[in-house]
């Protein structure tokens, strides 16, 4: 009896050693009870479902994946402690999220200090610019750059003949990102901007910053904000009879625009990832198998009954495989995974083919973008 005893105490302090050194952990937080839990929340699902394919199919390296979960709840400070725990008490190998700009940010510093790599499932550019934006050698992120989104936006203006724009920003980070992008890249596409407004991000009337709008006569309106602020501009320039095209960022290709802004939403036009329009790829596009297999897997699951594909369906599948396939080369070891990442090359992904260097921690091109364009209520290729 005593050598039993004996034994189960050995084991009990053995087990959790062992279990641990067969799982990989990673970080996973994202905003799941703030103000873009719509996007946060599907975002955690499809983490989920992802890590459970790699697991499936024999983890990585004979080990298995797991996430510890966190809602920053849209708070850059809850981030910041979400992120002190993945690091210091639950010991991740890498971070996944979060969800904003702005809590990205908050972030930033943190990982950096501990030297342990993120892939962030934010829009905005910020997360991985140097500068006075501090050092980004630990940060990737999955979602396009702002600038390249801005760049197949104003690609589609020069070729329509719309060179006379004005904007509308939200006024966080992601849309003073973006307004940042327009400014600076409009002389180089031949666009000039006549007139600039900014609003709330949990505005719910932007009348007034379209009626100075529409008194500078623009040949197109450009609004750049994520969430119901969209919908709410769309809504209100029809309302005011504004008859000016509007385009909308990269964060708005998702059937819940269409759904809060209704007609009005029609004929809108925005860049977006390939995963939109996948049925109008040809079948020579590298991401039209991978995108299939994606949205067959998500639908299987049931995900798309209370949230439907959208644009940033795909950022925490390629943010996880990205650190997957980095951990198959090297292991855990940070700086080494660091490395890795940074030197991902042709990863055919859901967002689209990551090609990374050590001055662009994103390692998407224009090319990765299509402009879709809001048509009997359904998102199809823009014409």
């Amino acid at each position: 009896m005593k050598r039993l005893l004996a034994f189960l105490a050995v084991m009990l302090l053995v087990t959790p050693a062992a279990m641990a050194a067969d799982t990989i952990k990673l970080g996973a937080f994202f905003d799941l009870s703030g103000r873009a839990s719509f996007i946060g929340t599907p975002t955690k699902l499809v983490a989920e479902m992802v890590v459970a394919k790699i697991n499936a199919e024999g983890g990585i390296n004979g080990k298995q994946l797991e996430l510890e979960i966190g809602d920053t709840e849209g708070n850059p400070a809850k981030a910041a402690s979400i992120a002190k725990k993945f690091i210091y008490k639950d010991k991740v190998v890498a971070i996944i999220g979060p969800t904003l700009t702005d809590t990205g940010m908050n972030v930033k510093n943190i990982v950096d200090k501990a030297e342990l790599p993120i892939v962030m499932t934010v829009g905005g550019d910020p997360v991985i610019m140097g500068g006075k934006f501090g050092s980004y050698k630990w940060v990737f992120k999955s979602p396009q750059r702002s600038k390249t989104a801005v760049e197949r936006m104003f690609i589609y203006l020069k070729e329509k003949g719309l060179t006379k724009v004005a904007l509308l920003t939200g006024t966080d980070g992601f849309g003073k990102d973006g307004a940042r992008w327009m400014e600076t890249l409009a002389p180089q596409y031949g666009i000039e901007i006549i007139a600039q407004e900014s609003f709330g991000t949990r505005d719910t009337d932007m009348t007034s910053q379209l009626t100075k709008v529409k008194n500078s006569q623009p040949q197109a309106i450009l609004a750049w904000t994520t969430g119901p602020a969209g919908a709410i501009i769309a809504k209100n320039k029809v309302q005011l009879g504004i008859d000016t095209p509007l385009f909308q960022c990269h964060g708005l290709p998702d059937p819940k625009y269409i759904e809060l802004a209704g007609a009005a939403s029609e004929g809108d036009r925005m860049p977006a990832t390939k995963l939109m329009v996948v049925e109008e790829l040809p079948a020579s596009d590298p991401q039209q198998q991978v995108i299939r297999e994606f949205v067959k897997l998500y639908k299987e699951k049931g995900y798309d009954q209370q949230f439907p594909i959208n644009t940033h369906s795909g950022y925490a599948w390629d943010a996880i495989m990205i650190i997957a396939n980095a951990i198959k080369q090297v292991g855990t070891e940070p700086a080494a995974l660091r490395s890795a990442i940074e030197n991902t090359k042709n990863y055919v992904g859901i967002s689209g083919i990551y090609n990374m260097t050590p001055e662009d921690h994103n390692g998407l091109g224009v090319d990765s973008m299509v402009m879709v364009q809001v048509k009997n209520g359904q998102f199809v290729l823009a014409d």
